[in-house]
């Protein structure tokens, strides 16, 4: 698990030696049809759905930070926005909005739907409505040591979930951005943002969208240094990630770890796409390209 190669991260090192026991997991990241059955079975109301506790948000940022506009505690969601133009890659301010009424039914805002997108990946969902969603279906997040188990499909040495050629613009492998990040989008209507979770081919083990399309929520907090602590240890069994977070970024935030890159990844800024990449948001975040898939543990298949 984890990686040292020339693309690799801090959090990505080092490689460390890890066993997971057999799982099944969803073939796709949930879909909006599905997330749908969820919450007509169950009356669920989304995070993004309600306004936002000013407490809860400053528990998130150092003492001394000042509070929120009233006007913006309201229910809202980030969404991606094209810059006009080319812009520095250190501000990611310059392309995600605040929008009022963004949610998974209305992905980028209220003048926006998920009709005809019932196959697309449920965006807008954070940590919380995921784990409600898993608990609700009989099963649950994966971790990060299963999701990354499963994303090498059974490959060894590979960086991504196709192999080692790198991404095609002219033959796209999977679904992330293609042209110049974040102002210029080459693709076709109707393949910019996410896509039928199963447009492009899957990995070895039939799971389509490891790579690409959306992020997915893991169970694991995140940590900063927990691969180093992991590297400790002769073999690493059922990993379930650390027992506290920390991102040195933002130090009073509890964030979850999330895998797998999504439409808005261009090698030029975030080569998430690669198998052993990883992210991390705080678990009440809910973004336009961020969903989740499911798993469970083998032993409960085969009682069935």
């Amino acid at each position: 698990m984890g990686s040292d190669n020339k693309d690799s991260k801090k959090d990505e090192k080092p490689p460390h030696n890890v066993r997971v026991d057999g799982f099944w997991m969803d073939a796709t990241p949930v879909t909006n049809r599905q997330f749908k059955e969820f919450v007509d079975a169950t009356g669920y109301v989304t995070t993004a759905e309600k306004a936002p506790i000013l407490e809860e948000i400053m528990k998130q940022v150092p003492p001394g930070t000042p509070a929120p506009a009233p006007e913006l505690l309201v229910a809202a969601s980030l969404v991606f926005k094209p810059t006009q133009g080319p812009v520095r890659l250190n501000n990611i301010r310059q392309w995600w909005a605040w929008i009022s009424g963004a949610n998974w039914k209305h992905p980028t805002g209220p003048d926006s739907s998920i009709t005809g997108k019932e196959d697309h990946p449920v965006v807008q969902v954070s940590w919380y409505d995921a784990e409600a969603y898993a608990k609700w279906a009989g099963k649950r997040l994966p971790t990060e040591a299963e999701w990354e188990f499963a994303a090498y499909g059974g490959q060894k040495d590979v960086a991504y979930v196709w192999g080692n050629e790198e991404f095609s613009e002219e033959k796209p492998q999977i679904n992330i951005w293609q042209g110049q990040f974040p102002y210029k989008s080459t693709k076709p209507n109707g393949y910019i943002g996410t896509t039928d979770v199963k447009t492009f081919h899957a990995n070895p083990y039939g799971l389509y969208d490891m790579s690409g399309n959306v992020w997915q929520w893991c169970s694991d907090l995140y940590h900063v240094s927990h691969y180093a602590e992991e590297a400790k240890k002769q073999i690493s069994v059922n990993p379930t990630g650390p027992a506290t977070s920390y991102d040195p970024e933002e130090p009073y935030a509890l964030k979850y770890v999330h895998r797998g890159g999504s439409f808005l990844c261009h090698s030029s800024y975030c080569k998430g796409y690669r198998i052993t990449a990883r992210m991390k948001t705080c678990p009440d975040t809910s973004l336009n390209h961020l969903g989740f898939r499911c798993v469970i543990p083998s032993w409960y298949k085969s009682k069935e």
